[in-house]
């Protein structure tokens, strides 16, 4: 072969190469955050709650931490990643400030509902009525993704709440779903899960159903780590059981510390080489609380003002840097399982999942 053919060769070959590379799908790490307000995420630090005695132990300290005097600082402090590192890589949606709304579909507006709502890509008020442990009989993305052979037995859930076995339908579903206080299963089990194991049943949770979030967060990470699903569910739950507590030191402190978490998860994407340049995040929550009264704002539900309001973040792989979204717009809960299914190339069953997908890369 002379050299013209050769080099003709090999730039088919790159050229096939480059076209298959940027044809793969994604792989995606879908996060929740549980109650978390879009008015803390968007403005930080609430000034009618920061320096309320009825709501915050150490005032002076709370104020050092996340006291700021405008908002754009207020919610830095509280959310340095989101802010400083997601608003420019990134979109982030829900400002009603600036006419970008995240609303959900379902009229329940309490978790079970809205945790249906964004992984089945509907409202079900017929069946989804409470928080109840009744397995979902909606077929989740993750059940849908998971039934494909490509990503049979590449699927995989953490939560801190113990109701997430039934909202997935792990019964039926076949997805492997470690939450509440379930320990790391299997034969091949890593010291550090191992360690968490053991950790997880000597420390005591303030909460019944829901375990401390360094439990979902590292279980989950050490997973990943491990088994290397390529579609992965993580759900933190403490910033609404802080919130539900009337507690709002700890439920700052908590959303910051998941921030923190969120980070280390995109980190370990970037440095691992089945993730790097091919994972795509999407976080949101799975529903708002209430301003006014201002006792609202530890409760939800349909007869919450505001509850219902949402928002919703999406960077890594196929998504267009916009950073914080300030033109009117509308968006549903509903629409993210769609994307999820878009970005995957799977193609969406009209019956199921009516609503059009998010276009991240516009």
């Amino acid at each position: 072969m002379n050299i013209k053919n050769t080099i003709l060769v090999v730039t088919l070959v790159l050229a096939v190469t480059i076209n298959a590379q940027e044809k793969e799908p994604p792989k995606v790490v879908l996060i929740t955050l549980d109650g978390l307000r879009w008015q803390e995420l968007f403005s930080g630090a609430d000034s009618l709650l920061v320096g309320n005695k009825e709501y915050v132990g150490n005032i002076d300290e709370l104020k050092s931490d996340f006291w700021k005097n405008t908002a754009e600082e207020r919610r830095e402090a509280l959310f340095p990643f989101l802010w400083k590192t997601v608003s420019k890589i990134g979109q982030i949606h829900g400002n009603r400030a600036k006419n970008s709304k995240v609303n959900l579909t379902n009229s329940m507006w309490f978790s079970y509902p809205g945790y249906n709502e964004i992984l089945s890509g509907k409202a079900d008020d017929e069946n989804i009525t409470s928080n109840s442990k009744i397995n979902n009989p909606n077929k989740t993305v993750l059940e849908i993704i998971n039934e494909m052979p490509k990503y049979k037995g590449k699927v995989a859930a953490f939560g801190s709440w113990d109701v997430f076995p039934f909202i997935i339908n792990e019964e039926r579903s076949g997805i492997p779903v470690n939450a509440g206080f379930e320990e790391a299963k299997g034969a091949n089990l890593t010291e550090k899960e191992k360690f968490l194991n053991k950790l997880q049943e000597q420390t005591p949770s303030p909460w019944g159903s829901v375990r401390l979030d360094v439990f979902t967060h590292n279980f989950a990470l050490e997973y990943m780590k491990k088994e290397h699903p390529e579609v992965m569910y993580v759900s933190y739950g403490e910033t609404d059981d802080f919130a539900h507590d009337g507690d709002y030191e700890a439920y700052l402190n908590a959303a910051k510390n998941t921030d923190g978490l969120i980070e280390e998860l995109w980190n370990f994407t970037q440095n691992d080489s089945f993730y790097k340049d091919n994972t795509l995040f999407l976080i949101t929550t799975d529903h708002g609380r209430g301003t006014q009264p201002l006792d609202t704002w530890k409760h939800h539900g349909d007869n919450i003002k505001g509850a219902d309001q949402v928002w919703f973040v999406a960077f890594g792989k196929g998504v267009k840097n916009l950073g914080e979204i300030t033109k009117k717009e509308q968006l549903y809960s509903n629409q993210i399982a769609p994307t999820i299914l878009k970005y995957l190339g799977v193609k969406i069953d009209e019956q199921l999942m009516k609503e059009q997908s998010i276009e991240l890369d516009e």
